[in-house]
């Protein structure tokens, strides 16, 4: 490209391209029609100065412009769209060749319409966006039609002082015409290239403030995994004595006579007995959910997807009351990565199917986990027959901070975090949902092998 930068990149050029041809396509159809307007507009000028010849004029400013508005026309086709170049030199040379005629049959060099030659040489250069071969080609074109009308009036005659000094204008104004295209050219593609680098920073820009979301979000549910930790730790020192007591209490108490004696008495021993060992449950759970291993140990550890399940079907237990739970897996569980993630990607998404399902008051509320081998990848499904995800929402779902509950009701981090912890065992969460129907979560967890066991 003439007066372009060095080293420009092929992308650069080609984007830049297209956007100057909607730039030429615009100002050629506005110049058009200006130049239809001083066409037409002209009659005044000859009336002035050759009402002998008014008629004639009158016509050709007709024509001249019928042509200009044939090529507008076409410019608003794809063809014309696409050859706007071509097409904007076209009707500029129409107005020169109607001058040329005129000046021929009127004065000659004499007449003062070599100015009007002037006027569109200039105009190409500050209107349109020619490229500066284009503009030198104009300007000589312009040339050879004034020297060519100066010659069909007088001949030799012609080759007077007065069409020297028009000859010298003329090649004036192309040369200021090129110069002006050269530069406008150059001033053009730096615009642009100064706009692709403030959108590619602003890409970046936007690119880091959802890492940074991403981060946030991260940093905050370890901070809730930290709290929790604690809680833990105090709940399971704080509460397995008194569980252990009481246990050991039931124990005794079903070896008297008389709880041997009597089958309610001792049946309410065994239930209170099975509501400790609940209790021993929950506390083990909640401290294998909140204490997470670091660095590589948990990618190496080992554990089966069931008890993984079953621990987080028994922490949701008060949030998926009345929700049928159904597992379908297979004989052989026994994956690799970090068991208290993967619970908390477990709880998350048992937790939402749930809500869903409660908030649209669906019928038969259930949940199905599937597990099958995948070659060397467990994967795993958790599908419910709830509402299902809206169209417009099922491509958000993993964004930070979106969430349809209410204010209050949650930070919209759950399935981003999830995401991100699926990610890190080589995996992928996945959704799929039709609205009214069901939805699921997919995600795979690497295998441990016969030879890894």
């Amino acid at each position: 490209m003439t007066g372009a930068a060095p080293a420009v990149s092929p992308h650069l050029y080609t984007a830049y391209e297209s956007d100057l041809r909607a730039y030429r396509l615009r100002f050629s159809r506005g110049g058009a029609w200006t130049g239809i307007a001083l066409v037409l507009l002209g009659v005044g000028l000859d009336y002035s100065l050759y009402p002998a010849h008014l008629g004639e004029f009158a016509l050709a400013r007709v024509l001249v412009s019928l042509g200009i508005l044939a090529i507008i026309g076409i410019m608003r086709q794809p063809w014309g769209q696409r050859h706007v170049e071509a097409l904007s030199f076209t009707w500029l040379m129409l107005p020169q060749a109607m001058i040329a005629w005129m000046i021929a049959v009127t004065e000659g060099a004499q007449s003062i319409y070599y100015a009007g030659l002037n006027l569109a040489v200039f105009a190409s250069a500050i209107a349109f966006a020619f490229r500066m071969w284009q503009n030198l080609a104009l300007g000589l074109l312009t040339y050879l039609l004034y020297a060519a009308a100066c010659y069909s009036h007088a001949g030799q005659a012609a080759m007077d002082s007065a069409f020297a000094v028009n000859s010298l204008l003329l090649a004036f104004s192309a040369t200021a015409s090129a110069v002006c295209t050269y530069y406008n050219e150059q001033a053009r593609f730096n615009l642009f290239q100064l706009k692709a680098e403030l959108a590619d920073k602003n890409r970046q820009l936007e690119a880091n403030n959802r890492s940074l979301a991403e981060i946030k979000g991260q940093m905050l549910q370890q901070e809730k995994m930290a709290a929790l930790g604690t809680l833990a730790a105090g709940l399971l020192h704080e509460v397995n004595n008194p569980v252990n007591f009481c246990m050991m209490a039931i124990d005794v108490a079903m070896e008297e006579p008389a709880a041997k004696g009597s089958e309610v008495l001792k049946e309410c021993l065994v239930d209170a007995k099975q509501g400790m060992q609940r209790v021993q449950y929950i506390v083990s759970d909640l401290k294998t959910f909140a204490y997470r291993k670091s660095g590589s140990e948990h990618e190496s550890a080992q554990f089966l997807f069931e008890r993984a399940l079953e621990s987080s079907v028994r922490l949701v237990g008060h949030e998926i009351k009345g929700v049928k739970v159904q597992r379908h897996l297979q004989p052989d569980t026994l994956v690799r990565g970090d068991e208290a993630a993967i619970i908390g990607v477990l709880i998350n998404l048992l937790s939402n199917a749930a809500l869903a399902m409660r908030k649209g008051a669906t019928t038969a509320p259930t949940i199905d986990i599937y597990a099958e081998a995948r070659g060397e990848r467990l994967k795993i499904t958790v599908r419910d027959n709830g509402p299902g995800i809206a169209r417009e929402n099922i491509g958000r779902v993993f964004e930070p901070f979106f969430t349809t509950r209410e204010v209050g009701q949650g930070l919209g981090l759950g399935l981003s975090i999830c995401y991100s912890v699926i990610q890190r065992h080589g995996g992928l969460l996945a959704v799929e949902s039709v609205p009214g129907e069901w939805t699921q979560f997919t995600f795979d967890l690497p295998r441990v092998t016969g030879g890894e066991k």
